[in-house]
């Protein structure tokens, strides 16, 4: 974990090119109002982009990252915005924290690989909970955002297999323009902790 931590205090304290949007990541903006209420956590929460959105629509946050300087910066940007009393910033490396079972009524992931830990995130989720997970795909196209490793990137449905033990609200793959048009490959993930043949389903906003 030191050796993470290290190497992620760095990159946010020295790396000029690593700038983080300020925006949460779309799909939890376009559905919020659809979302159950109450606790939620953003795992690797990085700045805290999620964290803080999740605050200003009046939930509890725990909100984890490996990054003492990530989760610094998050914390100021947090008084900022006049949400810190409603966010706790964990210092933990992801694989070690203890998820707490059927604890959150909302979970967000973004933008970090951790299909190996999605049996305890699921774990997490409070019944009816909700999954939003969005990370960087795998692509034959020329790609300008992201990992230049494929092994930082999702094959594709790798993230819907994963997951199909929840109910799939929504499911997307696809290249995405950021607002200088760069691209992007990216796929998103929502879904619910429930079970049955007969369900009903929130409508999101367009």
């Amino acid at each position: 974990m030191t050796d993470d931590r290290e190497r992620w205090n760095e990159k946010y304290s020295t790396d000029e090119e690593f700038d983080l949007p300020d925006d949460s990541i779309p799909e939890l903006g376009r559905r919020v109002d659809a979302l159950p209420t109450g606790r939620a956590l953003d795992v690797a929460t990085g700045t805290g982009r999620n964290a803080r959105f999740l605050a200003s629509e009046g939930y509890d946050v725990d909100a984890v990252d490996v990054s003492d300087e990530a989760l610094d910066r998050a914390a100021r940007a947090a008084r900022d915005d006049g949400v810190d009393e409603r966010v706790t910033w964990i210092r933990s490396d992801v694989a070690d924290f203890e998820f707490e079972a059927s604890a959150y009524d909302v979970i967000t992931v973004s933008y970090f690989a951790a299909l190996d830990l999605l049996p305890d995130i699921k774990e997490a989720l409070a019944p009816d909970g909700v999954l939003i997970y969005e990370h960087h795909l795998r692509s034959s196209d020329p790609i300008d955002i992201g990992p230049s490793n494929d092994r930082y990137r999702f094959r594709a449905n790798d993230l819907l297999r994963a997951c199909l033990d929840l109910t799939i609200l929504e499911y997307r793959e696809r290249i995405r323009l950021d607002e200088a048009g760069r691209t992007q490959a990216v796929t998103t993930l929502v879904g619910r902790n429930s079970t049955g043949g007969r369900q009903s389903y929130p409508r999101a906003a367009e």
